[in-house]
């Protein structure tokens, strides 16, 4: 990879860990569910008028969208909300991987093989030592909140390895709008639309700054970037990359925002990514059919999946793949 490429991939990677800093700045401007509905608005509009038709049949837009946008989403920012810490939100999200192989092997058909059997348990290990540490310190329910929410994220890959998107940007455009209106209605009868209306009414240039970041920055400009990077290069060389995410999630999470990493949490942390690496680089060598479109990465984590990232063929070189 050339110097600048290489720049760009770090520089990818730590601007998805600090938009988990960026979340928990939005979150105190927001309810967490208005919050996740207004930033999916804000990514969809207007780009949603120039995109062009849906690149696929409606039944993944919508299913993609509702298991992205409502699922994962929606429970992670009701689980930073809640009380999880920001750089361990980051962390946790990779647990995303286990629960891709394994829906992946219930609806895919994918079985897996020792290597990734032990990929998977290791990383199991990292979120029960992650456990240990936040019960120790916090709230269990915010952590029980982000492991659903990655949960729901390896379904959403799945289905769009499923719907296998010939035009990645254009299909998270579209599925942007379909989180919306859900979330706004989930945040009226569980927040309340007093609270929506005191959020909107004293909002500030810091809570507008932050949701745009979200939206724009973290999901358009850095999905555009990842994107680049996948048609210069093999998903096998850039994917790697999206490790970094959780270690500069952490960091900046304990500069920005004073949060203490303990000993045990970076124990975690090791685990957790460690296990994710085996998993991906034991997918690598069962690689997808060729000529099989690479799904796009979802909007806030934007990390390839191991599954999605196994293989890179010409029709699919410029599509990348999600791990968030």
């Amino acid at each position: 990879m050339r110097p600048q490429h290489l720049a760009l991939a770090v520089a990818v990677a730590a601007l998805w860990g600090v938009n988990f800093v960026v979340i928990h700045v939005g979150l105190d401007h927001f309810p967490p569910l208005l919050f996740c509905a207004l930033r999916f608005l804000a990514a969809a509009v207007p780009a949603v008028f120039f995109a062009g038709p849906p690149p696929v049949k409606w039944r993944w837009i919508i299913g993609v969208g509702l298991a992205l946008g409502v699922g994962k989403f929606g429970l992670l920012f009701v689980g930073m909300h809640a009380g999880m810490p920001t750089g361990l939100s980051s962390l946790v999200l990779q647990a995303q991987a286990v629960f891709t192989a394994l829906f992946a092997a219930l609806a895919l058909a994918e079985r897996p093989g020792r290597g990734r059997l032990l990929g998977m348990a290791v990383a199991l290990a990292g979120i029960a030592v992650a456990a240990v540490d936040e019960g120790t310190s916090g709230p269990l329910t915010g952590f029980a909140l982000v492991v659903g929410a990655a949960a729901f994220w390896g379904v959403s890959n799945v289905l769009t390895r499923k719907a296998s998107p010939p035009d990645a940007l254009r299909f998270t455009v579209w599925i942007s709008t379909v989180p919306v209106l859900p979330l706004l209605a989930l945040s009226l009868v569980f927040e309340g639309p007093a609270a929506d209306a005191e959020a909107l009414r004293s909002l500030d240039w810091t809570g507008v700054g932050a949701l745009l970041f979200v939206a724009w920055v973290s999901t358009l400009l850095g999905f555009g970037a990842w994107g680049y990077l996948l048609r210069v290069y093999d998903a096998s060389v850039v994917a790697p990359f999206s490790l970094l995410v959780p270690v500069f999630g952490m960091s900046s999470a304990a500069l920005l925002l004073g949060e203490h990493v303990s000993p045990l949490r970076w124990c975690a942390a090791l685990l957790l990514v460690g296990g994710v690496a085996l998993t991906s680089l034991a997918g690598r060598r069962r690689a997808v059919p060729a000529g099989t479109p690479l799904p796009p990465p979802p909007a806030e984590g934007n990390r390839p999946t191991a599954d999605a990232s196994a293989s890179r063929t010409p029709s699919s070189a410029s599509r990348p793949s999600p791990r968030g």
